[in-house]
């Protein structure tokens, strides 16, 4: 009954009619830390003020795996959680299950079509109807870097790569350590993405890692992607091995360390710790064009009963709503998935973010994030990072790793 009418009026006015019972919502996430929890508080509020009961299911751990295995459980024992935290092809690949529900009702009467840009809004379909809701775009190709550290080195945040080793090579001379990094495989990859892109450009970054391209996998442009990792693999101190992310954003922040490559994410142990963008700490893209992006979202999963719809479809509102767009995200260090947001309250960072992704959407240069789950299913994502890992962490030769490269591509697909 829900469908017929629901396109003239808003989930909220649904929801209150007498013909709903009370909204319920269980939701499985994996926003655990301190940051994470107090941004997934906000939604939780809201819900409630709108008269729905949520039920809480954090599950830590692994970047989302262990909430992904207690997922599978659900599903198979046919009773799947009200909304879920997914993002990129993991969407698709649960649509595929036959396991999503339709949201499209929610999205047409709020107009998501109008004020999500194009390239984010297709991770959000499912072949052709809506089946999750973004929360969020964090950008993945930043630097970091330490402002009192380069201005006592007389040096510019980097705007080509090799300004960026001319600097780190002071730097070290300097017996600064120029580049803070964690030896986990993900953060090489977020690494390698920021180089690929800069170097690549954003064509021939969606060919190798959206369309893996064959030819451009195993071309000189990707022999120079490795270079140069090779190069920033000596700006690396010797003890970084299994160093956590926050931890090398903690180096930049005492000054050990000038830069960190490293998704918005960071921001917010900047801000966290009281430091002030263009003042303690400095961001900025890096060298090259395009945008990387990263988008948090929540999928809705097959549930019986009007209780449970109903919740499905206020949580649905709720989450790309203006409101809760704008506070999550200042918790969080992203910035809205909608461009309609007032930023006003929004630190220097997250302007240029936001200017970047409008410019990048226009142009054809808002690429999704191989390194971070949005570009690739997980068998191809995770060949390529285990090349990348394998040469940061050996003396093999660029030539052997663009082979080991489409070698291992070729055998995921």
């Amino acid at each position: 009954m829900k469908s017929v009418f629901y396109g003239a009026v808003s989930a909220t006015a649904l929801i209150a009619s007498a013909a709903y019972a009370e909204p319920q919502a269980e939701v499985l996430h994996w926003w655990t830390s301190g940051g994470e929890a107090k941004s997934v508080a906000v939604l939780q509020e809201e819900f409630a003020s709108k008269g729905g009961t949520w039920t809480d299911m954090p599950v830590a751990g692994g970047g989302g795996d262990a909430a992904m295995t207690a997922l599978r459980a659900r599903v198979l024992s046919g009773n799947a959680p009200t909304a879920v935290q997914l993002k990129g092809p993991a969407i698709q690949e649960w649509y595929e299950e036959g396991v999503l529900a339709d949201i499209s009702a929610v999205a047409e009467a709020q107009g998501w079509a109008d004020v999500l840009p194009a390239s984010i809004a297709g991770h959000m379909k499912c072949e052709g109807t809506w089946c999750a809701a973004p929360v969020n775009v964090h950008r993945v190709d930043w630097i970091w870097a330490n402002a009192d550290v380069l201005e006592a080195n007389g040096i510019e945040m980097p705007t080509t790569w090799d300004e960026f080793n001319a600097a780190a090579a002071k730097l070290q001379a300097a017996g600064v350590i120029p580049l803070a990094h964690g030896g986990q495989a993900w953060q090489d990859a977020t690494v390698f993405e920021a180089v690929a892109l800069g170097i690549l450009g954003p064509d021939g970054f969606r060919k190798a890692f959206v369309d893996l391209d064959m030819d451009t996998l195993k071309s000189d442009e990707m022999k120079a992607v490795f270079d140069q990792m090779r190069t920033m693999r000596g700006y690396v101190d010797e003890n970084f091995s299994g160093r956590d992310w926050n931890l090398a954003t903690a180096m930049v922040m005492n000054g050990e360390a000038a830069f960190q490559i490293m998704g918005d994410w960071a921001k917010g142990e900047f801000m966290a710790a009281g430091k002030v963008p263009g003042e303690d700490f400095l961001c900025a893209s890096v060298p090259g064009d395009g945008f990387l992006y990263n988008v948090d979202s929540f999928a809705m999963f097959n549930v019986d009963g009007d209780d449970k719809k109903a919740g499905q479809d206020l949580l649905a509102e709720l989450i790309v709503g203006q409101n809760f767009q704008k506070v999550f995200n200042l918790n969080k260090g992203s910035i809205p998935a909608r461009i309609d947001v007032p930023l006003d309250e929004f630190d220097s960072c997250a302007h240029l973010s936001a200017k970047d992704m409008s410019e990048s959407s226009d142009n054809g240069s808002l690429l999704p994030s191989y390194a971070h789950g949005m570009a690739l299913r997980g068998a191809q994502s995770g060949a390529i990072t285990d090349v990348v890992t394998a040469h940061f962490n050996s003396d093999m030769s660029s030539d052997e790793a663009v082979n080991m490269l489409a070698d291992a591509v070729a055998n995921s697909m």
